[in-house]
């Protein structure tokens, strides 16, 4: 009976509803554009924050990235024609690193190298990566071809080499690539996989491999190459020695990750008189990564949520000029016995259908917003299950809210005055 008397009165409200059906579409239209802009803002926060975060997941959230700069003095005596800068980690600290703290599971260091590389006809500058098979491990890639370094390569001091895809594609073309022997500087390596690789920064951390990168064992890195590096310009040349560029460790667990980040810069602190080095802890800047995203959903959705507020105030509006216009129907309804909750659930009803409606149409419309932004753009965008649900409740607890007021002030008309209305 109740199911049935519900469905009457909803039948009722389409039917007032369709009786002015322009004022009813323009009166929907603010919660229209109110869920459809509250679905649309939210979805490119979430596609922005989620690549950011997923550049830094690459990272690896156990993992603590130690990186050679160049102190503030250094770099002011750069400018000497013929001064050596001598900066960064050396061999000795990734050994004590290796061996003063338990909670460091595995170590890979890193030797960088820019040199001219050539094979056949083609020529591309590498960023050549003198490391051990752990690299490979702490920053997993996908193996396109071959394989990656191994523990008897470092062991040998085999002249291998891995490229990245990109390097491999620049390089060799539609040529085999497995077993090519590529000369980088002046010197024979064998090419024995390809990786594929990504690039760019994860927060302000720059992420280890890039698309130019030949993983070469670290110790035929420095047999080659050396600790010296020359740059020439101008006229004038730059030397640096540094022994190492990076160290990358892996921790055996998160809650170990930052008091062993704090305790590795102090060691390091009693043995560098300057500040040449930089600890990176990705986990730490996951977490600020995660708070500032929630934060930036608050503001877009609180941003976004002044259109539906606007939407329900001209709810409000119409649904009370309503209420005026139809005040000899609400006394005829009262004197033939219809109560007053009656007549507060037939407006509220109203405007429920109207809000709800506008909301699933808002939602088509926040749906869309995001995809094309996609496909114009190549912006990423993500519509998750709560950022189309919530505008839709909203908008219900908008109409109903907002439909309150008018519901009430008509089921309080006295019926005689409303049957003398004009």
């Amino acid at each position: 009976m109740k199911q049935t008397r519900l469905m009457r009165n909803i039948y009722l409200g389409v039917e007032n509803l369709l009786l002015h059906k322009l004022r009813s579409f323009l009166t929907m239209l603010g919660i229209v554009f109110g869920v459809g802009s509250v679905v649309a803002m939210l979805s490119v926060g979430e596609g922005a924050s989620k690549e950011a975060l997923d550049q830094i997941r690459k990272l690896g959230s156990n993992n603590i990235i130690i990186s050679s700069v160049k102190s503030v003095e250094e770099e002011s005596a750069s400018n000497v024609r013929t001064h050596m800068s001598i900066y960064g980690l050396t061999y000795e600290d990734f050994r004590r690193i290796s061996e003063s703290f338990k909670d460091v599971q595995k170590t890979a260091p890193v030797k960088i190298i820019r040199k001219e590389s050539r094979l056949g006809e083609r020529m591309l500058e590498l960023r050549v990566v003198g490391t051990t098979a752990t690299w490979f491990e702490l920053v997993p890639r996908a193996v396109i071809a071959g394989r990656v370094l191994t523990a008897l390569d470092v062991e040998k001091n085999s002249p291998v080499a891995i490229l990245t895809e990109f390097g491999a594609r620049k390089l060799l073309a539609t040529e085999n690539t497995i077993g090519q022997t590529l000369q980088i500087g002046g010197d024979r390596f064998e090419i024995v996989g390809i990786v594929q690789s990504e690039s760019g920064e994860a927060g302000n951390i720059q992420i280890p491999d890039q698309q130019v990168d030949a993983y070469i064992p670290i110790e035929v890195a420095r047999k080659y190459f050396g600790d010296i590096f020359t740059r020439r310009s101008s006229g004038s040349f730059e030397r640096e020695k540094v022994e190492l560029h990076q160290v990358i460790l892996q921790i055996d667990s998160v809650d170990h990750v930052e008091p062993t980040a704090a305790a590795v810069e102090t060691m390091l602190e009693r043995f560098h008189d300057k500040k040449d080095y930089r600890i990176s802890v990705p986990l730490a800047l996951l977490r600020q990564a995660e708070a500032t995203k929630r934060r930036f959903n608050i503001v877009l959705g609180s941003i976004a949520g002044i259109s539906l507020l606007v939407g329900g105030i001209g709810i409000m509006n119409i649904m009370l000029a309503s209420v005026t216009e139809r005040t000899r129907e609400i006394g005829i309804r009262r004197a033939i016995g219809a109560k007053r909750r009656q007549i507060i659930y037939q407006f509220l009803i109203e405007t429920v259908v109207l809000s709800t409606t506008g909301g699933l149409i808002g939602l088509g419309l926040g749906v869309l917003i995001p995809f094309l932004i996609t496909i114009i753009s190549g912006m990423a965008t993500v519509l998750t299950l709560w950022g189309i649900l919530l505008p839709l409740l909203i908008s219900m607890m908008v109409g109903i809210l907002f439909g309150l007021y008018p519901a009430i002030h008509a089921a309080k008309v006295d019926p005689i005055v409303a049957l003398r209305h004009e």
